[in-house]
């Protein structure tokens, strides 16, 4: 018998069934009309991307100097938005398609780190989610976006290494 390679699970913020932002994302830039205005304007918008680099965080004045830059760099690489667009094609499939494979992986003890502040994956969500393994916890952190491990490193850093160091469940 192979010995299992992975014996926990630990989510920060995941995408999930639960969760209903992106759904409507998916619906609008899935199809060709909105993938074709979105492709034809994105790439020309990049003074925009700092607006929506800072919806990512609970506290704007959290965002390090040179992220906008280093989340900004894969934009310019040839067809980074014809992938996007391409995941937002299957987003909702894809929701669907997680939803039945979660049950194979309630066995596995695990961590959801969240942000009470998350724009992007609706903290509500936590607890449909939490719901599916039989030994779940979870972490949110007060007033923090969807990037717990930029905003609030040493505090996620310390979740991820009680949860490891905890006996197994």
């Amino acid at each position: 018998a192979r010995p299992r390679r992975v014996r926990r699970l630990i989510l920060a913020a995941p995408v999930n069934p639960w969760s209903p932002h992106g759904q409507f994302l998916a619906l609008l830039l899935g199809n060709s009309i909105g993938s074709a205005l979105f492709k034809a304007t994105a790439a020309r918008m990049t003074v925009t991307y700092g607006y929506w680099l800072s919806r990512l965080y609970g506290d704007p004045g959290k965002i390090p100097s040179g992220t906008l830059e280093g989340y900004s760099a894969p934009f310019k690489i040839p067809g980074t938005f014809d992938y996007g667009l391409s995941v937002m094609r299957c987003w909702n499939s894809g929701l669907h398609e997680l939803e039945s494979a979660l049950p194979k992986l309630a066995d596995y003890p695990t961590l959801l780190i969240w942000g009470s502040r998350d724009c992007a994956v609706d903290p509500g969500s936590a607890a449909p989610l939490q719901k599916v393994f039989k030994h779940c916890e979870l972490v949110m952190f007060e007033g923090v976006g969807h990037l717990p491990y930029e905003e609030m490193p040493n505090a996620f850093n310390r979740a991820l290494l009680t949860f490891l160091q905890s006996g197994p469940q």
